[in-house]
């Protein structure tokens, strides 16, 4: 019933996701979804952040062939934003990871060899960007030279531009701080923690949804890299692209310094990807179903835990 629904790429399908999203969000947070005109404001723009973020996503995969002509991507993007409503509690995640996923866009489409130098300078400048709003999106800089190696690896002034574009962001973060603040740099433009305590995992709901999720993932990446051999040679260095970003965002949430469930939003975008590649090959109807289906009820359950 699911999967017959989300078979095929409709509008339709967008409202669906944006709606349970929503609906998660507003249970999980209703206690300070509406406290003052000013949080109501921050509400606001919070749940824009989404709503866009969601819709870029949709277009990626769209515009870049990453799935077949269905809606199992946004379904599954959506179905894990609401693994971690504690996500909406902060802005600065949530923004960094809508820069991340610019980024992606802008890598992924050097398939087109069209304007490279442009591409890798967005995409340099939103890891930048990002980077500002949460250290450890730095880390990401490695996804620019995979993009690198797979795309122009015969043009060495390419290596300069991401350069320009992080220089970009340090001109622009200088000048806010010199306008704002009267300094060249404040003390929190660059907080550098880190933590391997897992202790803050020792909760039911917590430890239910991570189950589920780091299942899902281990399942689901050995089918991913088995099918890149399938594809293409014009589609092979975007599947590597994400399954790379994965492997990248797993990192960042091991040493994570706050550590609730939001941390793990960077893997959210690329492990959405591969589990719609497995979801859409899955031959037993049965079995869709109910590994659908397990994702689905994974946030539902996790309110009541």
């Amino acid at each position: 019933m699911i999967t017959s629904v989300f078979n095929k790429s409709k509008p339709v399908n967008f409202l669906i996701v944006l709606t349970f999203v929503l609906l998660i969000i507003a249970i999980s947070n209703y206690n300070s979804l509406f406290n003052g005109f000013d949080n109501t404001l921050i509400v606001l723009f919070k749940i824009l952040v989404i709503v866009f973020k969601i819709f870029l996503f949709d277009f990626i995969v769209g515009k870049n062939n990453l799935t077949k002509r269905n809606s199992f991507a946004i379904l599954a993007f959506g179905i894990l934003i609401s693994f971690f409503p504690t996500i909406f509690n902060n802005i600065d995640l949530l923004l960094s990871n809508l820069f991340i996923i610019l980024a992606l866009r802008r890598i992924i489409s050097l398939g087109s060899k069209k304007n490279i130098k442009k591409k890798l300078f967005d995409a340099s400048f939103w890891i930048a960007m990002a980077t500002l709003f949460y250290f450890w999106a730095i880390l990401f800089f490695a996804i620019i030279i995979v993009g690198l190696i797979y795309y122009s690896q015969n043009d060495i002034k390419n290596v300069i531009i991401p350069l320009i574009g992080v220089i970009t962001v340090l001109i622009l973060l200088v000048a806010y701080n010199i306008l704002i603040q009267d300094k060249f740099f404040g003390s929190s433009n660059f907080e550098i923690t880190a933590s391997l305590d897992f202790t803050p995992y020792n909760k039911k709901a917590t430890v239910f949804k991570l189950t589920i999720l780091i299942t899902s993932f281990l399942w689901t990446i050995v089918y991913y890299f088995k099918s890149i051999a399938d594809k293409n040679n014009k589609l092979k260095p975007s599947y590597f692209l994400i399954a790379w970003t994965s492997i990248i965002s797993i990192l960042i949430a091991l040493i994570a310094p706050v550590k609730n469930g939001s941390e793990f939003i960077f893997l959210f975008a690329p492990l959405s990807i591969i589990l719609a590649n497995y979801i859409e090959v899955i031959s037993e109807r049965w079995f869709k179903e109910i590994f659908v289906g397990i994702l689905l009820l994974t946030p539902v359950l996790g309110l009541f835990l």
